[in-house]
């Protein structure tokens, strides 16, 4: 297994992918590259040693020699010391080669304004959750995910119930006609997303779903340049019959839903069948930013779906800003208590 790096023809430097363009830029000397061009030249491959203990895998920068400590599941990073961009490609061959990517399409600049602007909603955070320093660890990670698509066979036979009710004189009548229904139909179902890595936070993973899977990628590692990524460590077979229960549901509550006009509906017999499943591995793109809290030391985050903006997180409180909220509005309410007292 080897670390490579992509280097600008131009000047050595490395190259990264700008999501905006989705070219691959030098920020060294501002040449640009198309994916195209790109795939013509030869990554620069660096030597790779194994550190048994805790699990960590050491390899030498390609660019600089630099010895890069990586967790087992880390696809790709950045050199601690020339900072030039480093792909890990013996992670994503063979089984654990992505079927898909999707590219970021948010930069890092774009993520910041996202970050500051939900900020503004939030009075308690603690300033040193959005220091400059604390926004410039902001990271763009490709997470693993597995995405299940099938085909879904329906049918439904139940009793529809009309009531017709009206009155003569001091009677009053109902008209009950009960009818047989049956409905029958087919569906497709694309993507069902799952997250692939054990030691990702799921509310961080799953909070920025969904993703708009019709502007994925085959998988080229090009796309990883600048940008850190994980390797998944789940197979489909722990999530799968999960996954098949919840098709299953959706589509019989689809179907379901169909039938309309009736006072009441009791299903007699319904079933779902699952034909032309498959799986796909894919890697997604989040912007991340977690902080640990220095009172309880607890770690909280936030993430931005990398391609659409949505966002989510855990936010820090700050007890001090809370303290001072309610004083600023109990103290006046207080004192107009008292006056009040007085004058009574």
């Amino acid at each position: 297994m080897a670390a490579v790096t992509w280097k600008c023809p131009n000047c050595g430097g490395g190259l990264l992918l700008d999501p905006s363009s989705q070219k691959f830029k030098c920020e060294y000397c501002l040449s640009e590259f198309s994916k195209e061009q790109i795939s013509d030249l030869p990554p620069k491959k660096g030597e790779e040693q194994k550190q048994e203990e805790q699990e960590l895998v050491l390899y030498l920068c390609p660019s600089c020699g630099a010895e890069i400590v990586t967790e087992e599941t880390t696809a790709a990073t950045f050199c601690f010391y020339c900072h030039n961009p480093v792909v890990l490609k013996g992670r994503l061959e063979g089984g654990y080669k992505p079927d898909y990517v999707l590219p970021f399409a948010i930069d890092k600049e774009k993520a910041k304004d996202i970050f500051l602007q939900w900020l503004k909603q939030k009075r308690f955070v603690p300033k040193d959750f959005y220091s400059p320093e604390q926004i410039e660890k902001l990271t763009g990670v490709y997470f693993p995910y597995w995405l299940y698509s099938c085909q879904v066979e329906g049918e439904i036979q139940a009793e529809g119930v009309k009531l017709k009710v009206w009155r003569a004189g001091n009677l009053q009548y109902t008209e009950t006609q009960k009818y047989d229904v049956s409905r029958n139909g087919q569906m497709q179902v694309d993507h069902v997303t799952r997250n692939a890595l054990k030691k990702a936070d799921k509310q961080l993973v799953e909070g920025v779903l969904p993703f708009d899977m019709k502007q994925m990628k085959p998988f080229s590692m090009e796309f990883l340049s600048g940008f850190f990524a994980e390797k998944r460590d789940m197979e489909q077979q722990e999530f799968q019959g999960d996954v098949e229960k919840e098709v299953e549901v959706f589509a019989k509550d689809t179907l379901r839903s169909s039938i309309s006009g009736y006072n009441s509906v009791t299903v007699m017999n319904q079933t779902a069948r699952l034909k032309e499943t498959r799986w796909n591995y894919a890697l997604l793109p989040v912007w991340t930013l977690t902080y640990k809290g220095k009172r309880d030391n607890h770690i909280y985050y936030f993430a931005c779906n990398g391609q659409t903006g949505k966002i989510c997180g855990k936010l820090p409180v700050d007890s001090a800003k809370l303290g001072i909220f309610f004083l600023e509005i109990f103290l006046p309410l207080l004192a107009v208590l008292l006056l009040a007292g007085y004058f009574i």
